[in-house]
């Protein structure tokens, strides 16, 4: 795939790109037309097409307020499966009562055509809605009233925001095709920002330029982009929005002369991002981040007993984050920076990521160990962009330890996490670990295994039914993601099962066993699993742990890398006994399959012991991810797979 990463940084010199002629901020007006299409050219299998979107952002020079204007206009194709633009959502972020965003000159409306006419509903503002998400956001929430297929949904708002520092970032790419789609940015020259541009879609047009416009010389940057198609999923990527074109946008600096309002002392020149180790510097003078970290009279008085007397850093350091991870409680609340203070946690025993894992720098350093903390974008977030440092979208804090040159990773988050086995939302590519004379990128891989043993012991009764028990263990990064789905909603979890087997399981029990794994074990029962031909009773001995597809199915070229999380042992394993008076007719061949470079390896083994038969399917993924060109070796041996876990036996009555 082609990709584009492109950081334009704004100084006092201008940057011309020759345009075509085009008008933005132009939106066209309302066509009867619309309303009229049966579905998208682009694809017809759509369930709503943008036709058209404007996301406009300009600093007032005279307000110092950033002004956000954003206009849609969307056809619905299946309002049933259409429900994201149903209902929508606008965050404004505060910081105080004084300072914080507002919402303005919302519009909205839901057209239809009635009996040759068009029809205008009105989203009114008493059917709005507010919810606190966060301490720092809210959300206004609104839904489109009389939706059918075919409608045309239009709005438009005005955030109106104090905060500079970062401007959201703008999809270009999105599930939903597009006919047209435009980003313009307007800054005064007085304020200068690095524009992030990333993805695989080059704009249409586009202005890149110095103009005299709203009263004074700004510095604009506008693209548009005609028939985007919507963005196609991949399997076995954990967050695609990092490869989907977008653009942001980060202030890099300031400079106000001495006639500007907001800097009446004089001329003056202040950098904001312009590399890693500025980013360092200025955070440790942070109140929510440094400053705290220098209140070590917290750490001394709560040292645990016993450390000092302890031989090893290594041991002293997992002693240090055993007790953390066991006395603090992680709100669920990410970010680089505290809220409520460490004092506070301390006093509550609950914190957010910051807290938590600052605390724990804390206490690792009291006790005589180098350690710095490292500031990461987990996963859902998105990658950081290296070539752009800024601090804008990082969102995590973990606790690195430097022991004879070699690093050690910890986060106190997570009740099942150790050493060097984190959460697989931590793993994402690289971080940055701030030391007290260097900013350094680190590289996040992970190199540990990770298991998934699931486990049948059945019997085949004389009514036709198979029935048993049932385990599913997970172990390493895989048990901390199931035990947080378990922990988000306990029933749903175990529904799940019924769900994906289609199997009658009752008595099911999941909890963490004593060594952080995560075991959801059952019993089960079912009349579906075997066929009567016959004296013959024909079985496939995997049961409902088949694999009864190829997740690698994808049939285009393979565009982006394929990341699993962790190197990866998945083993199926099914003991299954054979009813008195029944013999084998012949037994399933067993398989071996493996890549050259003993990356990817499959095997299917069977054998009969006595009147059980056992059945084992391994498979193993060295790596956490693979460049694209792995994809056909994953699909050879999946289907390779499926094949051999679909076989069945003949079960002939003596």
């Amino acid at each position: 795939m082609k990709k584009i990463i492109l950081v334009l940084i704004c100084s006092a010199n201008v940057m011309m790109v020759q345009a075509q002629k085009h008008e933005f901020l132009n939106p066209p007006k309302f066509s009867d037309s619309d309303l009229s299409k049966a579905k998208s050219l682009l694809d017809e299998t759509a369930s709503a097409e943008i036709l058209y979107k404007s996301v406009h952002f300009m600093i007032d020079s005279s307000t110092g307020y950033l002004n956000k204007k954003v206009f849609y206009r969307i056809k619905i194709y299946d309002k049933d499966k259409a429900e994201d633009w149903l209902n929508l959502e606008i965050p404004l972020y505060q910081m105080s009562s004084s300072n914080q965003e507002k919402l303005n000159k919302f519009k909205a409306f839901t057209y239809n055509l009635e009996n040759g006419n068009v029809a205008q509903t009105k989203v009114e503002k008493s059917s709005q809605y507010k919810s606190k998400e966060s301490k720092n956001v809210n959300i206004t929430k609104f839904a489109f009233p009389n939706v059918k297929n075919g409608s045309v949904l239009e709005y438009q708002y005005e955030v109106l925001s104090p905060f500079l520092y970062s401007i959201p970032e703008v999809l270009i790419e999105t599930d939903t095709p597009s006919l047209y789609t435009e980003y313009i940015f307007d800054t005064p020259m007085s304020i200068a920002y690095n524009i992030s541009y990333t993805g695989g879609l080059a704009p249409k047009y586009k202005v890149m330029e110095e103009q005299s416009i709203y009263g004074g010389q700004y510095k604009t940057f506008r693209f548009a982009y005609e028939n985007v198609k919507g963005f196609k999923t991949e399997k076995f990527v954990r967050n695609d929005r990092n490869y989907r074109t977008k653009v942001s946008a980060e202030l890099n600096s300031t400079y106000f002369s001495q006639m500007n309002t907001y800097s009446p002392s004089g001329g003056d020149l202040k950098l904001y991002s312009s590399s890693w180790d500025q980013i360092r510097k200025r955070l440790f003078e942070n109140e929510d981040f440094g400053l705290e970290l220098k209140k070590t009279r917290l750490a001394k008085e709560n040292m645990p007993s016993g450390i000092m007397d302890m031989k090893t850093d290594i041991e002293k350091a997992n002693s240090i984050f055993s007790y953390v991870q066991k006395t603090f409680t992680w709100n669920k609340n990410k970010g680089i920076y505290v809220e409520d203070g460490i004092k506070r946690l301390l006093e509550t025993k609950v914190g957010n990521a910051a807290e938590i894992n600052l605390f724990l720098i804390m206490l690792l350093r009291e006790a005589g160990i180098k350690s710095d903390p490292l500031i990461i974008s987990t996963v859902e977030n998105g990658f950081i962009n290296l070539l752009s440092p800024n601090v804008s979208n990082m969102n995590f804090v973990l606790a690195v330890i430097d022991v004879n040159g070699e690093y050690h990773t910890y986060d106190a988050t997570s009740k099942q996490s150790s050493v060097d086995q984190l959460p697989l939302r931590d793993w994402n590519q690289y971080g940055i670990l701030l030391a007290k004379n260097k900013a350094e990128q680190i590289q996040m891989k992970n190199i540990k295994p990770s298991s998934t043993f699931l486990t049948v012991d059945a019997k085949i009764n004389d009514d036709g039914s198979i029935s048993g028990s049932y385990s599913d263990r997970d172990t390493g990064t895989f048990a901390m993601h199931v035990k947080d789905s378990y922990d988000e909603n306990p029933e749903k979890y175990k529904k799940q099962y019924k769900e994906n087997f289609s199997i009658d399981f009752t008595q099911i029990d999941a909890k963490v066993l004593d060594t952080g794994e995560f075991e959801c074990a059952m019993n089960f029962s079912s009349s579906n699993l075997i066929d009567r031909v016959g004296k013959k009773i024909i079985v496939n001995p995997m049961l409902f742990l088949s694999k009864t597809f190829n997740e690698f199915d994808q049939m285009e070229v393979r565009k982006y890398p394929i990341d699993f999380g962790a190197p990866t042992t998945k083993v199926k394993k099914v003991t299954l006994e054979i009813p008195e008076g029944y013999t084998i007719e012949e037994l399933p061949k067993n398989k071996r399959i493996v890549t050259d470079d003993k990356q990817i390896e499959y095997s299917y083994m069977i054998e009969q012991k006595g009147n059980k038969l056992e059945v084992t399917s391994t498979t193993k993924i060295s790596s956490a991810d693979y460049p694209k060109e792995y994809y056909p070796a994953f699909k050879q041996i999946w289907g390779v797979a499926s094949k051999h876990e679909n076989q069945v036996i003949s079960l002939v009555k003596k």
